[in-house]
């Protein structure tokens, strides 16, 4: 499996972004979630080259909910299963592909699609590897919301119940597992405040 360089991803993210804004937005939260990742990578192990290649990746799915300029906020959960549609079509492995459509909230079920009705194919979209749990446990750490900020482990523990208190206990042992990472120095670069 070849794994892109940094460069072939930003080249990825600039072909496939429908607009600069939604570019700069996307991107530099894909660049955040790997910063965030790289903080576990001496502590755990994981194949960092892969892991930096998903957490660049993971939300490049977001550039189909535009239409003109706009983003369908309403179907964003669509955004993890369209990347990694987008990836496949594109002729990268699996397990790159993955990335986006393992890293929703701290894993949906196909119990949850069915349930909640969610405009995806009734499937799993669990991480199955630490890769991919680790990409997926960054990503709750920033929000490229207007204006971004950083979120805390409590902040997003409190807000993740609204899906289940099953999904309150999963993130809760991401972090009892993992520890929350270090977001001052980040908040301090970027200027983006933790919540």
């Amino acid at each position: 499996m070849q794994i892109p360089t940094d460069r072939e991803i930003e080249t990825l993210h600039r072909d496939h972004a429908p607009t600069r804004d939604a570019f700069e937005s996307v991107y530099e939260h894909c660049r955040i979630v790997c910063q965030l990742a790289s903080q576990y990578f001496l502590s755990l192990d994981v194949d960092a080259d892969l892991v930096r290649a998903g957490a660049l990746l993971h939300d490049i799915g977001v550039y189909r909910l535009y239409t003109a300029g706009v983003l369908d906020t309403a179907d964003y959960v669509r955004h993890g299963v369209l990347g990694h549609e987008l990836l496949a079509g594109l002729g990268f492995a699996e397990t790159i592909s993955r990335f986006c459509s393992r890293h929703s909230g701290v894993g949906i079920t196909r119990d949850d699609v069915l349930r909640q009705g969610l405009p995806i194919p009734a499937a799993d979209y669990v991480a199955e590897t630490r890769e991919e749990e680790l990409v997926m446990y960054a990503d709750k750490f920033h929000s490229k919301r207007t204006p971004p900020v950083f979120v805390s482990g409590a902040s997003y523990e409190i807000a993740v119940r609204r899906w289940g208190e099953d999904k309150a206990i999963a993130f809760a042992d991401l972090r009892h597992r993992y520890g929350d990472p270090e977001l001052a120095s980040l908040s301090a670069a970027t200027g983006y405040a933790v919540i």
